[in-house]
């Protein structure tokens, strides 16, 4: 069945390939970008089911505008697919509190921002789908991407909770941990590296960049397949909650899960008795 799908980012990496696939699928799909110019371009040009608007997630007026063009276009939203973020790299004290802020406002509040545009609208059809792309990075902190993951985790969060909220009126939530997979995430021009200055970190900060920029082209994910996976979670009557995508993400999750159990465990001695005396009675 066609369904309408706003996604974000569609200019290029991820967004790109999930309006590609859409369109291939039948599906009438809204692409936003900051530049509709190269979102149009990177999707082979005009096209009957295809509307291209301008979307800076950043901004509170742009996902409005975004919102109601699909609607006087299509009629509806079925699908939000929160596709766009970047990542900051470095060690904590490297990262400025300006660029921490910017990774919030694009990896956190962007999403956030689009939905609130768009949820009054899947509310009023007492149907929808909101998929958010996270990462393995909401899952698991690993060195040298402190902003990033407290971003993702973040918007781990958030998406957790928000199925909650929007559950009572058909509205359906899904929260995607890609792990690598081959998109334009990392190539140059893409990350923003820390500025060196700390000494202590220096001897340090070379190799973890070269490390990431070593992964770019080589990654095992095919983000072809993903998108394609993605459609097949839009079809579903009862979606994942939480789709955790990649062989690598799955071991990612499922050593973070035991993790957290035998830190739950080795808690309960010192954690377990922790309530006032008369709380049991």
């Amino acid at each position: 069945m066609s369904k309408v799908i706003l996604v974000t980012g569609a200019g290029r990496g991820l967004g790109a390939d999930i309006a590609r696939e859409a369109l291939t699928a039948g599906h009438q799909v809204v692409a936003t970008g900051r530049r509709p110019d190269e979102v149009e371009k990177a999707l082979g040009g005009p096209q009957d089911n295809l509307l291209v608007t301008e979307l800076d997630v950043t901004s509170l007026e742009d996902p409005e505008a975004a919102a109601q063009a699909a609607v006087d276009r299509f009629g509806r939203i079925d699908v939000l697919i929160n596709n766009a973020g970047y990542l900051v790299a470095g060690y904590f004290e490297e990262i400025s509190p300006a660029q921490m802020r910017q990774q919030f406002e694009t990896n956190l509040f962007g999403p956030m921002n689009v939905t609130r545009a768009v949820l009054p609208i899947l509310r009023k059809q007492r149907a929808g789908h909101i998929i958010t792309i996270t990462s393995t990075a909401g899952l698991v902190g690993m060195e040298f991407t402190s902003a990033y993951a407290a971003s993702k985790f973040a918007e781990e969060g958030w998406m957790e909770s928000l199925r909650y909220d929007v559950k009572p009126y058909g509205i359906h939530t899904t929260a995607v941990e890609p792990g690598y997979f081959r998109t334009e995430f990392l190539v140059d021009g893409s990350p923003t590296w820390p500025e060196l200055s700390i000494g202590d970190y220096t001897p340090r900060t070379a190799p973890r960049i070269e490390g990431i920029k070593s992964i770019n082209g080589k990654q095992a994910g095919d983000p072809a397949k993903l998108a394609r996976a993605l459609l097949i979670i839009v079809d579903q009557d009862k979606p994942l909650q939480r789709f955790v995508a990649g062989a690598d993400a799955i071991e990612a999750a499922e050593a973070k899960a035991k993790e957290l159990l035998a830190q739950a465990n080795a808690s309960r001695e010192l954690g377990d008795n922790l309530a006032y005396d008369d709380a049991h009675a």
